[in-house]
C-alpha cells in the first residue's frame, strides 16, 4: 500500500522512537517527583522544551506541552481571549480547522464575544482587505491558519500579523500543517501563539505544543497541580513531549530544496493531464462546466480540478475535485489499487456534510462531495508519487466506465 494521508497522521519516525523508548521502559517517572526517576523524567522534559524552543526560535518558557493540535488551538483561543480582556471581538478565517472555529463560536455563545469570519478567495487565500476591514480597536484576538489542512494553500501570516498588531490585537496561527514544510521559526516570529501537533510530523499521537509568548496571561483550560507554569495542569506526557520536540526539530532541519518538494507539482500535473489533457488548473476551474471557449473552440472534457492555490501551497497536500464522480467512490477505487488517501480533514471523516473549506472557496456542495486529498511527507519516494498519480487517473476513468 502507498500511504498518502499524511495530513491526517504520519508514522512515528525511527529517530523519535529511539529517543522515547527509554522514557517508556526505564525513565518513566513522574517529572514532578523528587526522587531520581522523577528527576530523570524532569530532565527529559527540560530537553524537550529546549529542543522545541530552539526549533521555533523562542524562549523555553514560551513552550506549553499539550495533548495535540486541538488542545493547543483551544488553549490559544480560549486562554488568550479570556485572560486578555481588552475587548470582546474575535476574527478568524472562513477555512479554519474546527478546533479553532468551534472555540471561537463557544466564546461568542457563552462569553459575550463578537465573532467575525474573514472570507477567502477561490484559491483559499485569505482576503486581506476584507480581513483588515473587520479589525477594530476592541479586537482581542485573530486566528488564521498558516496552511490549510484540506487544500494546502499558504496564508499570508506576516501581513495578517501586521494588520492585527496595528489595532493592538493578539495573533494566533494554527501551524499544524505548516511545520513539516515551512519555516516554523519564521512563522513563530510573527505571532503571539502558534500550535503544533506531534503526530503530523512523525511524533506520537496525543502530543503537541502551544508556543505562547511568556509574558502573556493565559487562562488555563485544565486546573489542578499547576504544571506548565500553571497554563496546563496535569502530569506531563514526557514521552509525548520529547517525541513532538524531536520531530519538530527534524522538520526544522529539513532542506526546503529537497526533491520531495517538487512531487506535489508532479502529482497535480500528471493527474490533470491524464484526465483533462492539460495541466492548467486555472483554466480547468474556469471552464469545467463550459465544454467550449468563448470563441466556440472545442475544449477537453474537465474531469479533475485542482483545489487551492497553484503556487502558494505546500507541496505535501494535493487536493482535487472530480465533478463526474463521488469522492468516496474514488477513494475506494484508489484503495483497491493500493493507494490510501482521504476526502479531506480526518476530523470530518464519515460526515455527510460537504467540506466547509471548499464551500468557503465558492465550490458547490455537489462538487465539494467529490473532493479527494493526497498528502505526503518529505520521506515519500518518487516511485510512490508516480504510481499514485497513475492510479488516480486510472481510478477516475474506471469509475467513468472507460
Amino acid at each position: 500500500m502507498i500511504y498518502l494521508d499524511a495530513a491526517a497522521t504520519t508514522p512515528v519516525r525511527q529517530e523519535v522512537l529511539d529517543v522515547i523508548i527509554p522514557l517508556l521502559t526505564s525513565d518513566y517517572g513522574n517529572p514532578s517527583s523528587t526522587h531520581s526517576m522523577g528527576q530523570n523524567a524532569a530532565r527529559a522534559l527540560d530537553y524537550a522544551r529546549e529542543t522545541a524552543a530552539n526549533a521555533l526560535g523562542v524562549r523555553t518558557g514560551d513552550i506549553v506541552f499539550t495533548s495535540g493540535g486541538t488542545e493547543s488551538n483551544n488553549l490559544a483561543l480560549k486562554g488568550l481571549a479570556l485572560a486578555n480582556p481588552r475587548g470582546r471581538h474575535l476574527v478568524i478565517s472562513a477555512i479554519e480547522h474546527p478546533s479553532v472555529a468551534e472555540p471561537a463560536a463557544y466564546l461568542a455563545r457563552h462569553h459575550g464575544f463578537t465573532l467575525d469570519i474573514a472570507p477567502v478567495d477561490a484559491d483559499g487565500v485569505l482576503d486581506l482587505p476584507a480581513f483588515t476591514a473587520l479589525l477594530r480597536p476592541d479586537t482581542t484576538l485573530v486566528s488564521v491558519m498558516s496552511v490549510n489542512n484540506e487544500v494546502g494553500t499558504i496564508q499570508p501570516i506576516a501581513q495578517v500579523a501586521a494588520a492585527a498588531r496595528a489595532v493592538g490585537a493578539l495573533v494566533h496561527t494554527d501551524a499544524v500543517q505548516a511545520a513539516g514544510w515551512l519555516d516554523a521559526a519564521e512563522l513563530a516570529g510573527h505571532v503571539d501563539a502558534l500550535s503544533i501537533s506531534g503526530h503530523k510530523l512523525g511524533g506520537l499521537k496525543g502530543a503537541g505544543l502551544l508556543m505562547v509568548r511568556g509574558k502573556l496571561p493565559v487562562e488555563p483550560l485544565v486546573h489542578g497541580g499547576g504544571q506548565e507554569r500553571e497554563r496546563r495542569s496535569g502530569t506531563e506526557n514526557v514521552a509525548g513531549a520529547v517525541s513532538t520536540a524531536t520531530a519538530l526539530a527534524m522538520a526544522a532541519r529539513a532542506n526546503a530544496a529537497e526533491t520531495a518538494s517538487g512531487y506535489g507539482e508532479y502529482l497535480a500535473g500528471t493527474v490533470l493531464r491524464g484526465l483533462n489533457g492539460t495541466a492548467d488548473a486555472t483554466k480547468n476551474a474556469a471552464t469545467k462546466n463550459a465544454g467550449t471557449e468563448s470563441d466556440g473552440s472545442a475544449q477537453p472534457r474537465i474531469r479533475a480540478t485542482l483545489t487551492g492555490h497553484r503556487t502558494e501551497r505546500v507541496p505535501g497536500i494535493v487536493s482535487f475535485t472530480f465533478p463526474e464522480t463521488g469522492g468516496e467512490t474514488v477513494l475506494l477505487e484508489l484503495e483497491r489499487r493500493g493507494v490510501i488517501a482521504s476526502s479531506g480533514s480526518a476530523c470530518a471523516a464519515g460526515s455527510t456534510e460537504p467540506s466547509a473549506v471548499l464551500l468557503a472557496m465558492g465550490r458547490s456542495a455537489d462538487e465539494a462531495h467529490t473532493a479527494v486529498r493526497l498528502s505526503f511527507t518529505r520521506t515519500v519516494k518518487e516511485s510512490e508519487i508516480a504510481t499514485a498519480a497513475r492510479a488516480v487517473v486510472a481510478a477516475v476513468k474506471a469509475i467513468a466506465g472507460e
